[in-house]
């Protein structure tokens, strides 16, 4: 006979059938094509390829500060190389820790909500425990055991 029967955790089937969605910017056309469009910009620069071409742009002009002297060349690393190449790099890194900070948020959501639903399954097992226990208690009062005469 059994008395209880566990129900797994419904949430891993259905968090696989859909992804979290991207809520909408607030605000009218304007602000909702201008928030389109810096995350399509943001998309582009934050990619090696175009931290490739920054590099290749700012190499470009790297013989002229050479040329120029000690302090062109020191100019032409911090502003040119540094904010240009290291901009699209830098980005690039954000996104890969923004991806995993994502995935361990969402892993520790799913494993709250699992230990939750399991804290109630046991809940419920023993709800179902002590109604049983109540059942033999009320069935054999004052002590009986199954199978003896009462006195």
């Amino acid at each position: 006979m059994k008395i209880y029967e566990h129900t797994p955790h419904p949430h891993v089937e259905s968090r696989k059938k859909r992804a979290p969605k991207p809520k909408a910017p607030p605000g009218g056309p304007v602000a909702r094509f201008n928030a389109f469009l810096g995350e399509r910009i943001t998309r582009g620069v934050g990619t090696m390829w175009c931290a490739y071409a920054f590099a290749l742009i700012a190499f470009i002009s790297l013989p002229e500060a050479i040329h120029a002297g000690k302090s062109a060349l020191i100019s032409w690393i911090a502003q040119t190389f540094l904010q240009l190449v290291l901009l699209s790099i830098i980005m690039v890194g954000q996104k890969v820790e923004g991806a995993a900070a994502d995935v361990r948020a969402d892993d520790t959501y799913k494993d709250a909500e699992a230990i939750l639903h399991e804290a109630i399954q046991i809940q419920k097992h023993l709800e179902a425990q002590d109604a049983l226990l109540q059942r033999l208690v009320d069935t054999f009062p004052n002590g009986q055991k199954p199978g003896m005469p009462s006195a």
